[in-house]
């Protein structure tokens, strides 16, 4: 009977272990439901704002759902400075990211392929994101008021693309890495160019990362503050500079501004919707080389 104690007595961490299982899974969620409550709160009470009356913004205790869903906010910010922040931030962020795509995506290609530069050029390249931009704020706008750019759709698209080239070229070599040469080489043996290789072979099979790094590259563009604040006055102002614009040391017009922030964040969301599935396979697809 000794000798088989030990083997009665076996099951019973096993049995311990399946308890603690639910248990764990529970606080796990617990502790996903309270990190979402956190972060998506901000989001839930601008667009509460943006629907609420104007006495209903500090009311007290606080009115989480308006009782009385309300448009004029929008129609009062929408006509006056609206529509141009919204179309100026269209108009930018495309410009950017299409260029950025183009522009890195040949880099990408070279240093993928061909090593250009060496093994550590691409981290030389990526160092140069790190830059903080304020310290370049000065030298830029001296440069642009000198070319007579300040205030202009070029100036931004400019500055915006070289901001983001370091990241797109980085992301995108990783991507074309991942591509096997023997497919692009055996294209090359059948006669076609090393353009046409990019274009209908390399392309296509890293089409997840391409669109994963046209996603940061669009929402970098869109949501840039600094350098939009300090280069536009009355004409390619953004909708980060309108949007901040509406708060002052005399009050601040929270109805108009949650109103904007709302219409601001509806092409995110749509762009989210529409490309989760490249998104999420475009994060991984590039994640084992560097």
């Amino acid at each position: 009977m000794s000798a088989t104690s030990p083997a009665l007595a076996a099951p019973r961490p096993v049995h311990r272990a399946s308890r603690r299982k639910p248990l764990l899974l529970a606080l796990r969620y617990l502790v996903v439901l309270v990190a979402l409550a956190f972060f998506l709160f901000p989001i839930f009470w601008v667009i509460s704002t943006a629907f609420k009356l104007p006495g209903d913004y500090l009311r007290n205790p606080p009115l989480w759902i308006p009782s009385e869903p309300t448009l004029i906010h929008f129609g009062a910010v929408m006509p006056l400075k609206g529509y141009t922040a919204l179309k100026n931030s269209l108009i930018i962020s495309f410009a950017t990211t299409a260029l950025s795509l183009l522009i890195g995506g040949l880099a990408a290609y070279s240093l993928a392929r061909f090593n250009t530069g060496g093994h550590h050029f691409s981290f030389w390249i990526l160092s140069q994101r790190l830059m903080p931009p304020v310290v370049l704020i000065i030298p830029l706008f001296l440069v642009f008021r000198t070319l007579g750019l300040l205030d202009t759709h070029l100036a931004l698209i400019i500055l915006y693309t070289l901001f983001n080239l370091p990241y797109v070229i980085w992301m995108l070599r990783s991507y074309f890495a991942e591509v096997p040469v023997e497919i692009e080489e055996s294209a090359l043996v059948d006669g076609c160019t090393r353009l046409g290789v990019l274009r209908r072979i390399t392309l296509p099979l890293s089409l997840p990362g391409l669109i994963a790094t046209a996603t940061f590259a669009f929402i970098f563009s869109w949501t840039e503050f600094l350098f939009a604040l300090i280069l536009t006055r009355n004409n390619a102002f953004t909708l980060p500079v309108t949007i901040a614009g509406y708060y002052g040391t005399q009050g601040a017009i929270w109805g108009q501004a949650a109103a904007l922030a709302v219409v601001a964040t509806i092409p995110l969301f749509v762009i989210g919707v529409l490309v989760q599935k490249h998104f999420v396979r475009g994060l991984t697809l590039g994640a084992v080389k560097s």
